[in-house]
């Protein structure tokens, strides 16, 4: 490794929350919080290390063509599109698109129903399932959006 391991990483990610009047909102974040720091013998590496819990790993496959209608996560979570695409529709009109790679915070829950709107809604794209890992934190939501870093 060169000994100059280039800047602080931002690594950008999506949160959907609940804003104060109960109404889920999207807002671009980014993971901040990174340590230069080795793992045993390797060379250093950048390392955001979140606060430690219980948490519950979930897979999901949806099928093409799938629409989860109006709901909240079940718990705040990661979510991690592992392939395929889809996309993620916030109860004030925000809608995200995500593939491979990419990954939000879903903490939406206890939003206030609103013209029959409580959550969000998310779905397929494409003409393939679309694979997601979830990281389910036991952990009580919070009102704030990027909280996260």
């Amino acid at each position: 490794m060169s000994d100059d391991p280039g800047p602080k990483p931002l690594v950008p990610y999506s949160h959907l929350y609940v804003d104060k009047d109960g109404v889920s909102r999207m807002k671009q974040c980014a993971l901040v919080d990174y340590e230069l720091k080795s793992v045993g013998p390797a060379d250093p590496q950048w390392n955001n290390k979140m606060e430690r819990g219980e948490a519950t790993v979930v897979f999901t496959v949806q099928p093409v063509g799938w629409i989860g209608d109006w709901h909240e996560n079940p718990a705040p979570q990661w979510i991690i599109v592992l392939s395929g695409r889809w996309w993620i529709e916030s109860m004030d009109g925000s809608r995200i698109e995500q593939g491979p790679g990419d990954f939000s915070f879903g903490e939406d829950q206890g939003c206030t129903e609103t013209d029959r709107k409580k959550g969000h809604r998310s779905g397929t794209i494409g003409d393939e399932p679309c694979c997601l890992m979830t990281v389910q934190l036991h952990v009580d939501p919070q009102r704030e959006p990027c909280h996260l870093q």
